[in-house]
Order: C-alpha cells, then sequence, then structure tokens
C-alpha cells in the first residue's frame, strides 16, 4: 500500500522519541494491528519464520495491501530443516533465506480448503516457484498437502489475506530438470550415467511431470554396476529396461500414497514399462492409525522392502526420490 503524506499519529509518534520519520510500513502497522506480519509474530509458534521475514525484508511485501496468502512452517519445521529459531535465521546465508522465504508467500486469497479433490493443483510462489496444493479425503478427514506436507486445516484470517501453518520447511527448487537434479546428486552417479548410456536423460527433459525413484550409487554397486566403466560395458537395451522401472508418469510426493492407500496400507504403482510395483505404508508408532512413510518393492526383490534415503525432491518436471536398492523386475 503507497501513500503519499505520513499519517498524524506516525508524525506525532515520531517527534515525540525524536525519530526521523516512520516508514510506509510502520504507518500500516500503527492503523492495523492484524495484518499479516502481526499475525505471525503474535504466534508463538512461528517466531523463526517471522525472523526471516524480517531479515529478508519480505516484511514490507506482505505488510501492503494484497491480499496475501502465507504457508507458514512452524518453529519445530524449522528446526527440522536445521534452522534453530530466530538464531538459526542470523546465520542462514542471505539469498538463500530469501529465496526459502519467498517460496512461501503466495500473492491471492487461497482457501486451500476450498479447492477440488485433486492431487497436486499446481499455483505459483511470490518468489515464482511452482508448489502443488493436494486436498483428499482419508478415512473421515480431510487432508491438506503442499509439495507432500501437510497443513494444518484451519487457516487465520489477517486483514491483508490467509495464514496457514504447515509441517515442514519448503525448499525452492534448484533445478528445472528431473536430469540436472539427478546429475547434480553425487550419491546418483552411477544412475545419471545409466540414463546417459540407455539415451534415457532426454527423457527427463521434457514436459512431464514424471517422478523418479533413483537407487544410491551403493545400491547400484549392490545390484552389479560397481563403476561407470561397468554401465558403459552394459547393454543400453538392458540398462533402459531397468531404468524404466524405476520412473511414474506422474508427479508423485511420498505423502500422495498415504493418502490414497486404503485400509490394507497397500497398493501398486504402474511404472513406464506397464510393470507394477507394491507400496507399503510404514506405520507411525506415535499416531494411531497413521503413516510416516513408504516402502517399495519390485516383482523380482522376493520379501525385500526397499526404504526411501531421500524423499520429495522437487524439480520444475517432477519430482526425486532416492532409494536404497534396485527395483528388481521378475526375469
Amino acid at each position: 500500500m503507497r501513500f503519499k503524506y505520513l499519517s498524524t499519529a506516525c508524525m506525532l509518534i515520531a517527534a515525540i522519541f525524536l525519530l526521523p520519520g516512520c516508514s510506509k510500513d510502520d504507518n500500516i502497522r500503527l492503523r492495523d494491528n492484524n495484518i499479516l506480519p502481526s499475525v505471525v509474530t503474535d504466534n508463538f509458534n512461528l517466531k523463526t519464520f517471522s525472523t526471516a521475514l524480517e531479515r529478508t525484508g519480505l516484511t514490507k511485501v506482505v505488510s501492503q495491501k494484497g491480499p496475501f496468502t502465507l504457508l507458514v512452517p512452524s518453529d519445530v519445521a524449522f528446526s527440522k530443516a536445521g534452522i534453530d529459531g530466530p538464531g538459526g535465521v542470523i546465520g542462514t546465508n542471505s539469498a538463500l533465506l530469501e529465496s526459502l522465504t519467498a517460496y512461501h508467500i503466495l500473492e491471492g486469497v487461497y482457501r486451500l480448503n476450498e479447492l477440488p479433490f485433486l492431487f497436486n493443483q499446481e499455483i505459483t510462489s511470490y518468489g515464482g516457484g511452482k508448489l502443488y496444493i493436494t486436498r483428499w479425503i482419508k478415512a473421515q478427514d480431510t487432508i491438506l498437502t503442499v509439495n507432500g506436507s501437510r497443513i494444518l486445516p484451519q487457516a487465520t484470517t489477517a486483514s491483508n489475506g490467509l495464514l496457514q501453518v504447515i509441517d515442514r520447511v519448503l525448499k525452492p527448487y534448484r533445478f528445472e530438470y528431473l536430469a540436472d537434479a539427478i546429475a547434480a546428486d553425487q550419491s546418483l552417479t552411477l544412475f545419471y550415467q545409466a540414463l546417459q548410456r540407455a539415451g534415457m536423460e532426454s527423457l527427463l527433459r521434457k514436459k512431464g511431470p514424471y517422478t523418479v525413484f533413483a537407487p544410491t550409487n551403493a545400491a547400484m554397486i549392490t545390484y552389479g554396476y560397481a563403476s561407470l566403466e561397468a554401465i558403459n560395458q552394459a547393454s543400453p537395451t538392458a540398462l533402459a529396461a531397468l531404468l524404466r522401472y524405476h520412473i511414474v508418469a506422474d508427479r508423485r510426493f511420498l505423502n500422495d500414497y498415504i493418502l490414497s492407500t486404503g485400509s490394507t496400507a497397500t497398493s501398486t504403482q504402474a511404472m513406464i514399462d506397464d510393470n507394477t510395483v507394491k507400496i507399503t505404508l510404514i506405520p507411525n508408532n506415535e499416531v494411531q492409525g497413521g503413516y510416516e512413510g513408504i516402502t517399495l518393492q519390485g516383482s523380482g526383490n522376493g520379501n525385500t522392502q526397499i526404504r526411501i534415503v531421500q524423499q520429495d525432491i522437487i524439480t520444475g518436471n517432477g519430482v526425486l526420490h532416492t532409494i536404497d536398492q534396485v527395483l528388481r523386475i521378475t526375469q
């Protein structure tokens, strides 16, 4: 919101305290204690995000008329992401912090609990990155997620928008294409080499979306590809057959599987080779009836449950998960 002149109240306060003047944001706050930055500050569980807004200068942005919707990670969520309280914010690289904070700001009012019951509905953040909102019914509950992270269902209304609390810090994606995200991960060099040898890297540079379950280097070595040289000597056709069993023609966060899997806690996922992988939900021992993740089982993996090492790595054309073993197909 722009003002040509300082308000009378602002000038009086400046005169009383011998201040040089009040900013436009101070002017707004004098007249409105229910503006988004004030609502964030007044919540004892959101101190880290409040500090991030101030440090990045984004408090000024979300003090404007807007409206805006803030997806605010709790202090616990920030701690889990390695940013422990306001002190952790101060110690974070400023450019990284600004990108991360802007990713949690939406321009406009998004009443997420009124969206259609669909998976991964695309919206764009203030920082320009894409986010994906799911609204789904699980048992008797309506569940909201963003990039696979749970959103608390009750929104807080401010005078210039809405505030929604989420349980994880959302990381803006660094790469437009899955191929580049895989290439940049030093734990996936063997998998990336296999993509190149099989002529499949170009697939992961297309619009998609795709989801990739990429075996780590240790998993590839265990499977029999012990080095880059071994992969370069392998049949491109055989490699392509193997790789296609690790790619889904859709965007799938781990929580999507938890929401879409029924009471048996098992389901199947079709891969781009038309074969299926078994999905089994991992119970959350701290939440009755809840689940904390998934395991995978290829048709040739026997009784082995394959675990997720890293989850929900978002890119412009899909999602990357890393896994601790190779998915095997029954021969």
